[in-house]
């Protein structure tokens, strides 16, 4: 027994290992970070949301065709009855002589079942098209969320791609200068270098290790907005591909962005509620019919009692609109206006996407070639240092020397990463100017 309890405590605890271990190595690509994000992104299920809330008020706009009942009823009690005027001619008397009549009864019910249905309405049928095309605009904006939340997602990673090798260089030179600092320290016991030279040393660790310090912290920053971005908890383990993707020469076809599109799908709409507006002028037709009961009574004897007779009708109205104060016609030239104001902003945006795609593949090419050139000077940069250094133990360099060779190696990896982020920007920049950031 004990034995089967020892062996359950060692499969359970082989278990936690495991599951410690799967935590802490789990890697993260790209995909996997924009994949997780429009599943948890809380503006997107917003989005679908609104999708969803403009598909039902298209069915409502469609339900307006529908015939619509209604039951009515009510009771009334004429404490005094109304007077009406009859002519005195109608009993034999002069002509232009009227008497004044109490009729009716007190009592008096009413009860009827009512059915309205539009044949033809214009309003109905313009809304129809117009909640049609808001869940077109509202489809876009879901796409549009999408692409921005891809820009967010992409542009976080490679900023934390980017810290990550800041550090990586940040611990190379700390290295370096760590070995040159034992090296100086050990001359300066030997009385072949000054203190202070030692001090100089000392101080670049320190604000090596500084420097390393604040990447680290912004890095850390970066790595919580991605997980905001994507909707984990802040507290999840998560470490990114150490990959930088950078693709030399790669291009994208121009395709219709979705800019552009709901800049189109916005003017389909403006055309359709000046459409809807020359329509309203037209006749409106519907059936109405209505069936029910009148109830009268009358409470002063001998005579009391209280009947029902049955009453129903049946018919087609016919609404004709002749004159609204040119209500219609003002509406008409603001929508005009509006359409007019919508070709303008399409052609500005036109423009400024080919301007800005112009400068965007500038500087992703001049950031390409600086990317291959900081390339090659930081390997040769690493050669100097080397050499240098090398020539500083057998005496025949100087400690300037040395500094100088490690400034070099610092701007040169400084240089890349700039031209890094310059290319990376540009590429993603690129991607969404030509729609084609959620294709790739």
């Amino acid at each position: 027994m004990l034995v089967s309890v020892h062996k359950l405590s060692v499969s359970v605890l082989f278990l936690l290992i495991i599951g410690t271990v799967s935590a802490q190595s789990k890697v993260w690509d790209l995909e996997q970070c924009i994949d997780t994000a429009l599943v948890n992104n809380k503006n997107l299920k917003i989005n679908k949301n609104n999708i969803q809330i403009n598909e039902e008020l298209n069915k409502e706009v469609w339900a307006n065709y529908l015939p619509k009942v209604n039951f009515n009823t009510d009771y009334k009690y004429y404490i005094e009855q109304p007077t009406q005027l009859v002519p005195m001619s109608m009993m034999g008397g002069p002509e232009d002589k009227f008497k004044e009549v109490q009729m009716g009864v007190p009592h008096n019910f009413t009860a009827n079942v009512q059915l309205g249905m539009p044949i033809y309405n214009s309003q109905i049928s313009g809304a129809v098209e117009k909640t049609k095309i808001a869940s077109e605009i509202a489809r876009l904006q879901y796409k549009k969320t999408e692409e921005q939340l891809y820009y967010e997602i992409s542009n976080l990673y490679y900023n934390a791609l980017v810290m990550e090798q800041q550090i990586n260089f940040i611990d190379s030179n700390l290295v370096n200068t760590e070995r040159l600092h034992k090296n100086m320290q050990l001359l300066h016991s030997q009385l072949m270098v000054k203190g202070t030279d030692v001090d100089k040393i000392a101080l670049q660790i320190s604000q090596l290790k500084t420097q390393r310090d604040v990447v680290k912290g912004k890095h850390i920053q970066v790595i919580n907005a991605l997980k905001f971005s994507m909707g984990i908890s802040p507290e999840e383990p998560f470490s990114i591909k150490p990959e930088i993707p950078y693709q030399n020469g790669a291009e994208y076809m121009l395709t219709s962005t979705l800019d552009m599109q709901l800049i189109d799908t916005q003017n389909k709409l403006l055309n359709s509620e000046v459409l809807s507006l020359k329509k309203s002028r037209l006749p409106s037709v519907s059936l109405f019919g209505s069936y029910g009961l009148l109830g009268y009574g009358y409470d002063k004897k001998p005579n009391e009692f209280f009947d029902f007779y049955n009453m129903g009708v049946a018919g087609i109205q016919l609404s004709v609109p002749l004159f609204n104060g040119t209500v219609t016609q003002r509406k008409i030239k603001q929508k005009n206006l509006e359409i007019e104001n919508n070709k303008i902003q399409r052609d500005l945006i036109n423009k400024q996407n080919a301007m800005q795609i112009e400068n965007a593949r500038n500087t992703k090419f001049t950031a390409s070639q600086s990317i291959n050139n900081t390339t090659k000077q930081i390997e040769l940069s690493k050669k100097v240092y080397n050499q240098t250094m090398l020539q500083q133990k057998e005496g025949t360099a100087s400690l300037t020397d040395v500094l100088m060779a490690d400034n070099s190696l610092r701007e040169t990896q400084q240089s890349y990463l700039t031209a890094l982020v310059d290319y990376l920007k540009a590429d993603l920049e690129i991607k969404k100017l030509t729609g084609n950031i959620l294709n790739n």
